[in-house]
């Protein structure tokens, strides 16, 4: 997922209404990227009601600052940002982080976005992937709020390291050295539990 790209001529256009003061174009700007968002939200989360809760909040603070939206990232970068500092946050004040019970449900019925895949895989591949899975998710708890959130942002949302900086608001060798930390700290954990990492 490349948010580098320019925003189409819709999104431009729906954008600036937006930063007219524009209710509707915001509204049909939130249509368009919330799932993006939501999805962000929820892996860092992995908690369908925290992520609800974070792309509510995402989408209020982008309307209250979307003045100060001055092109120079793509929107939906700027949304992941908001979503990751906030989320980051939530994580931090809570103490969330290292609580079983927000990163421990590895019920592949509860994953929102387990039909929004494209095509089938092959059973055995299916098997591996639903293994690995179940084993990364325990796995995750041991990586710090920022080593999380870059790996999630790089591995799962496709973000580039400059994009990945720019939401947690660090270098980008700082991102990159977060998500060199994140992959070498689940690949220990991974064996440790018995699994082949193709980390």
């Amino acid at each position: 997922m490349d948010y580098g790209i320019a925003e189409n001529a819709e999104n431009a256009a729906a954008l600036e209404k937006a930063r007219s003061g524009d209710r509707d174009a915001f509204r049909v700007l939130v249509e368009r990227h919330a799932i993006a968002v939501f999805r962000l939200a929820y892996r860092m989360t992995m908690n369908e009601t925290d992520a609800e809760d974070m792309v509510q909040e995402t989408f209020l603070r982008a309307w209250r600052e979307i003045g100060r939206f001055d092109g120079r990232a793509s929107f939906g970068t700027w949304l992941h940002r908001i979503c990751a500092n906030r989320t980051v946050d939530f994580l931090r004040s809570r103490n969330r982080w290292q609580e079983a019970n927000a990163i421990g449900n590895t019920d592949q019925e509860h994953d929102p976005f387990r039909n929004m895949s494209a095509p089938t895989p092959s059973p055995e591949r299916a098997a591996r992937s639903a293994q690995a899975s179940a084993m990364l998710v325990p796995a995750l708890k041991g990586l710090t709020e920022i080593e999380r959130s870059a790996f999630v942002m790089r591995h799962y949302e496709g973000l580039g390291i400059d994009e990945v900086a720019s939401a947690l608001g660090v270098q980008p060798g700082a991102a990159r050295h977060s998500i060199f930390r994140a992959v070498r700290k689940l690949r220990r954990a991974l064996e440790a539990l018995g699994g082949t990492s193709q980390l």
